[in-house]
């Protein structure tokens, strides 16, 4: 093993202690979607800290991009990514730290927001790896990117935000990667790393069906075309789609939210359905777009209605390569342990960093979180004496701050073997 792999633990294991002081911060004070100017700043104020060669602020809304040339020659470029954004969600995982924050302006708000998804995690375990790195600058042959991303959980509609806003700025195209890199925080057994060769995240695409009728009083129905009756036909009717494309490739079609323009005693003109489209192949996207507008349009008609259907904020999935995991899998061991890295199923999540690793290939991977172990089949389930497992997203949703150190370790020796030349395809 080489000498620098040390190093590398070593300095993760100096910094651990401030990467949980990061996150907790970032876990009091999160921000929503293309609104995340506090925690810009304080990745900035890091990275400005460390002397890098280039940080670039302001990108997409509040990206930021810092770049780490080594002192060794080297053609290859990493881009280790973390994204930043909270969730419009309560926090209610019960620790000292708890965001009891409320953005009182944000697009059909107000809303609590919290990291329920880890975020902030993801952040706090970047701006280690930044650390670690810079530190060991003068062996490191090639160049790091470290890539902060906004809105990934999806700017609001009117804006452009994320991945893709990112690329479309040029964030990445001087040096353009010749590797992008990233993990997600699951409930998983701490410390355990999932892989998957394939479609590691599904693809999404977000929906919107305005069901259009006659607004009335509530006294007289017949006066009027009342739309929620054909809301709720669509509702039942998303239940079953999943019947019309092969069981064996899932996809599901979900609505979270509903908005009514009437009153208890108005029927409104229009009710808007808001929900996302999930295919754990990419391929199926059209096929479930049609059978959708197919039954908002047909459902509606019969309430003598009409609707409406959009499909905006299109991800695509994330796609690990055989050949990028092959040469990913010794660094994933060296760093978890033989035993602790493991093979996961599909899963209909979604995460646009495949717009990264689309683009300039890479991989993608999840890091466990929680007080899990893995039953008979494979599948987490919580730990006896634990705090029991709670998906991203839900306002229970915690992750263990003693892990963090693994995935500050993660970042390292990923980007120190890419450079190397020990992680890359054949």
């Amino acid at each position: 093993m080489s000498d620098l792999y040390g190093d590398l633990d070593t300095r993760a294991a100096a910094v651990a202690a401030q990467v949980v002081r990061w996150r907790q911060h970032l876990h009091e004070h999160p921000e929503l979607s293309n609104r995340e100017t506090g925690t810009a700043a304080l990745i900035t104020t890091h990275l400005k800290s460390l002397g890098l060669d280039d940080i670039r602020t302001d990108i997409a809304g509040h990206g930021v991009v810092g770049v780490l040339r080594g002192g060794l020659p080297g053609d290859r470029v990493v881009a280790l990514r973390a994204d930043i954004d909270a969730l419009p969600v309560p926090d209610l995982c019960g620790v000292p730290f708890a965001s009891h924050a409320v953005d009182q302006d944000y697009p059909g708000g107000p809303f609590p927001v919290s990291h329920a998804c880890g975020h902030d995690c993801h952040t706090a375990m970047l701006m280690g790896a930044a650390t670690v790195l810079s530190g060991l600058r003068e062996q490191l042959p090639g160049t790091v990117l470290f890539v902060f991303q906004p809105a990934e959980e999806g700017p609001p509609v009117d804006e452009k935000g994320g991945a893709r806003a990112m690329l479309d700025a040029g964030a990445l195209d001087d040096p353009a990667p010749t590797m992008a890199f990233g993990f997600h925080v699951t409930p998983y057994p701490k410390g355990y790393i999932g892989y998957r060769v394939g479609n590691q995240f599904g693809a999404s695409s977000l929906v919107k069906i305005t069901v259009t009728g006659q607004q009335v009083h509530g006294s007289t129905p017949w006066m009027g075309i009342d739309p929620m009756p054909a809301a709720g036909a669509i509702l039942t009717g998303v239940g079953q789609l999943y019947r019309q494309v092969s069981a064996f490739d899932p996809i599901t079609v979900s609505i979270g939210h509903i908005e009514d323009v009437g009153r208890f005693n108005i029927i409104g003109q229009t009710v808007t359905l808001w929900g996302t489209i999930r295919c754990t192949v990419e391929r199926d996207m059209a096929e479930v777009r049609t059978r959708l507008r197919t039954l908002a349009t047909n459902s509606a008609a019969a309430y003598n209605c009409s609707a409406a259907v959009e499909f905006l904020q299109d991800v695509p999935a994330v796609h690990n390569e055989q050949a990028w995991m092959d040469a990913a899998l010794p660094t994933f061991r060296r760093v978890a342990g033989d035993d602790r890295v493991v093979a996961t199923g599909p899963t209909l999540g979604y995460d646009d960093v495949s717009e990264f690793v689309n683009r300039y290939g890479g991989l993608y991977v999840t890091l466990g979180v929680q007080d899990a172990q893995l039953d008979e089949t494979g599948l987490p389930v919580p730990a006896p004496g634990g705090r029991g497992l709670y998906m991203n997203h839900n306002p229970h949703f915690y992750a263990d701050d003693d892990t963090l150190v693994t995935g500050v370790r993660l970042h390292a020796q990923v980007a120190y073997d890419h450079l190397s030349g020990a992680l890359a395809p054949g």
